[in-house]
């Protein structure tokens, strides 16, 4: 996936989601937004799928950084960090920065966006 990187676990999917979320925060991250896709798309078409969460990780710093460079910045931020289950297996992905800062262009972003991607690789090599 270009856009992202990708982990496949053969743990639960609750305790993916409790150590993603630790490790996040081991690297100075928090969770704005967690997300249950699942839960929502039951509740509200009332369809079946696996689980499936969207977890909004932010690097408060890094995000106050952000905006002081570009105040319209908000519209690509938090991070998105996915879990869910496919074929028994719990998968975690995580967007790339640098990726989705291709389009805006302000050098300052593009250099903090590998930064942050530093810290996320960080996070997806610790789990598992």
């Amino acid at each position: 996936m270009a856009y992202g990187f990708s982990k496949e676990l053969e743990a639960p999917f609750d305790e993916v989601v409790d150590e993603v979320t630790g490790r996040l925060k081991d690297e100075g991250f928090g969770v704005l937004t967690t997300i249950d896709v699942r839960d929502k798309l039951q509740e509200k078409l009332g369809v079946t799928m696996s689980d499936y969460i969207i977890l909004g990780a932010c690097h408060p710093p890094s995000a106050h950084k952000a905006i002081l460079a570009e105040q319209d910045i908000g519209l690509m931020l938090p991070c998105n960090v996915i879990v869910y289950v496919r074929d028994g297996r719990t998968v975690v992905s995580i967007i790339r920065p640098t990726v989705a800062m291709q389009m805006i262009d302000n050098p300052d972003l593009h250099a903090l966006a590998e930064t942050i991607e530093g810290k996320l690789e960080n996070v997806m090599a610790s789990i598992g």
